[in-house]
């Protein structure tokens, strides 16, 4: 067997562009913010995934499997975590705040993937359907790592540009309130479907 190189790039892209907690703080953040002071905070998520990447390539789910209450536990903390996001960009007015407030940077960045169900549940499946038996660790987590990472970089900036446009064209309107809401309830449903899924 071999690593499935061009699905494992479709199921990365169809992942990594679809509504979940990651997009949802990256739009708000576009939102807040704009696009260029953003980017810090952009740059700081798509690294972060590798901070999960690479402990799954080498023996983490082995690891899981020996003390599965521990992974459990984890993974509800961490929805309850996303979950606790999304309340703050249901409440969110873009034209809102402190001016002097700044955008996230890229520390901040850096955590949202090791706290998002929907990284890890996307990370399983890219090592468990894509990638063969008999290809070396180093290899496998290397090409999964690569494969993701693409595609954040063209994925994740149009999010955070989404939601500068979204700012220019609802912020002080009275479909602000809604549109909050709706993002806050996408990434609500996203954390549900992977807890109750049989993901992560």
């Amino acid at each position: 067997m071999s690593i499935a190189i061009l699905p494992l790039a479709v199921f990365a892209a169809s992942q990594v562009g679809t509504p979940g907690p990651a997009n949802m703080a990256l739009m708000a953040t576009g939102a807040r913010f704009g696009f260029r002071a953003a980017l810090p905070f952009v740059l700081g998520v798509a690294l972060g995934k590798q901070l999960i990447i690479w402990p799954i390539g080498f023996g983490l789910m082995e690891l899981a499997q020996a003390a599965p209450a521990v992974f459990i536990a984890l993974k509800y903390i961490s929805a309850a975590y996303i979950i606790w996001l999304a309340w703050k960009v249901a409440n969110l007015r873009l034209g809102q705040g402190d001016p002097a407030a700044q955008a996230p940077g890229f520390t901040a960045g850096l955590i949202v993937h090791p706290l998002n169900p929907k990284a890890w549940a996307m990370i399983v499946g890219s090592f468990t359907a894509f990638v063969g038996p008999d290809i070396p660790t180093l290899t496998a987590t290397a090409t999964v790592a690569a494969v993701l990472l693409a595609c954040q970089l063209v994925m994740h900036p149009l999010w955070t540009l989404g939601g500068s446009a979204i700012a220019r064209t609802v912020a002080g309107t009275r479909a602000e309130p809604y549109l909050m809401w709706t993002l806050a309830g996408l990434t609500v449903a996203s954390v549900l479907f992977v807890l109750f899924g049989g993901s992560f």
